[in-house]
């Protein structure tokens, strides 16, 4: 599992993902989400929508489960590469971050477009410092579910391991909302990704922390604690401190002002693109940080056996 992870995160970096290959075929999550809302149109509608969501993320689960076994069971760890390089999005979300402090660089307009395509609140009114902040908060709570957690699922679980946080976080990102049509349906799907995230998260918020010495830990648990999501505010906190900016605070969704707290409200609020350029860097020096303690990891198992 060490090797294989350690050659796709370093296949990741290198290539990312080539527009030429998803152009012909529908990436991993593609299908995922297709199955997924397949579900969601044949089988949320009846009078018991929490026991039909339980049956449509069992059959998910299940599915993810036994489609993993039948790759892992394939000789040769070249499927397992393969497919954790396409799953993990190191390279692909460090590009969409900063593509944002280069969209703000030319002028506002242009930084609300970029950072329209990476976060789901209300763009229109956003300030430079509004959209420096979202941007920060995005590479923060993408890096512990887009590379953390699948990382993690995939060293505990192999590649049904991997299969099964990916689709129950595609199934939360479509059917995880508080809305009529899914508060109920997409519940379990919603509870279970929190289960998965709970751990990633908090090792996402440990590495960060690891590049903010004078960081208190107590400090972060506390502000993370008031986040909207149980697991969400870890990374954020912990990024905000590297940073040293605050981060969250107020912003709409739908066209209605939410008053959250700010994370790190002693830091500066008024972030531009040389603190999404921060973030980034710091994206990959926890990235550089994985890859050679795995390499450490393989070298040591090396020399034992």
């Amino acid at each position: 599992m060490t090797g294989a992870l350690l050659a796709a995160l370093l296949l990741d970096a290198a290539l990312g993902e080539p527009r030429a290959l998803w152009d012909r075929w529908p990436h991993p999550t593609i299908l995922m989400g297709r199955a997924v809302a397949a579900l969601d149109r044949r089988m949320n509608g009846g009078t018991r929508p929490l026991l039909a969501g339980a049956g449509a993320y069992a059959l998910l689960a299940g599915g993810a489960l036994l489609l993993g076994s039948v790759l892992a069971a394939l000789p040769g760890q070249l499927v397992d590469i393969a497919l954790v390089a396409i799953l993990l999005a190191q390279r692909s979300l460090v590009e969409h971050v900063a593509a944002v402090a280069q969209a703000l660089r030319q002028s506002v307009p242009e930084g609300r477009r970029a950072v329209a395509r990476i976060v789901g609140r209300d763009t229109a009114a956003m300030d430079a410092p509004a959209i420096a902040r979202a941007a920060i908060e995005s590479a923060a709570e993408n890096f512990s579910d887009g590379i953390v957690a699948p990382a993690f699922w995939f060293l505990i679980g192999g590649l049904p391991g991997l299969l099964l946080y990916k689709v129950t976080n595609t199934a939360d990102s479509m059917i995880g909302y508080r809305t009529p049509r899914h508060e109920r349906f997409g519940k379990v799907a919603a509870r279970a990704d929190d289960v998965l995230n709970w751990i990633p998260a908090r090792l996402t918020a440990l590495a960060f922390r690891a590049l903010a010495p004078g960081a208190r830990w107590r400090d972060i648990a506390d502000e993370a604690r008031l986040h909207r999501s149980p697991n969400a505010g870890w990374p954020e906190a912990a990024l905000a401190r590297v940073l040293d900016v605050a981060l969250s605070g107020p912003r709409s969704y739908h066209g209605r002002m939410r008053d959250f707290p700010f994370v790190n409200p002693r830091g500066r609020r008024e972030a531009g693109p040389e603190e999404i350029d921060a973030a980034v860097r710091t994206l990959w020096r926890v990235w550089g940080g994985a890859v050679a303690l795995l390499a450490v990891a393989l070298t040591a198992a090396a020399l034992l056996n």
